[in-house]
């Protein structure tokens, strides 16, 4: 059963980088044909794709993320990771890893997601 675990500071400061890794259990991220991909729910709003790496290492990125995101993985670890720069309180959100067979920047289409986590900008 694939599990999956997102880690990170929950608090930020305005301006840095945010980062979360999501770590996979019971499965290889590099397994045909599973995309990996961040998703975030800011308060009182839906969720919003940001970006995915798939089974080959291959990235997208949301158009209105995509000069501030970054998408990387360790295979050797099992996990990807998440960077987000020049964050500011509009990036304070829930924050999900989730996988999905084959391309999606629709969240109905991800069947696996971690619990997630509350990030925090703030001074």
């Amino acid at each position: 059963q694939v599990q999956l675990q997102e880690s990170g500071p929950g608090l930020v400061k305005p301006s840095q980088t945010l980062s979360l890794t999501c770590t996979v259990s019971g499965g290889s991220i590099t397994t045909n044909y599973y995309y990996w991909s961040w998703i975030r729910q800011p308060p009182g709003k839906g969720k919003e794709w940001m970006g995915a790496i798939a089974y080959s290492g291959s990235t997208w990125y949301s158009p209105s993320l995509k000069s501030r995101t970054s998408i990387s993985r360790d295979t050797s670890k099992n996990q990807f990771t998440l960077q987000l720069s020049s964050v500011t309180p509009e990036d304070t959100a829930v924050y999900y890893c989730a996988r999905a067979t084959g391309y999606s920047e629709h969240s109905d289409e991800y069947d696996i997601w971690g619990q997630g986590t509350q990030v925090t900008v703030s001074s």
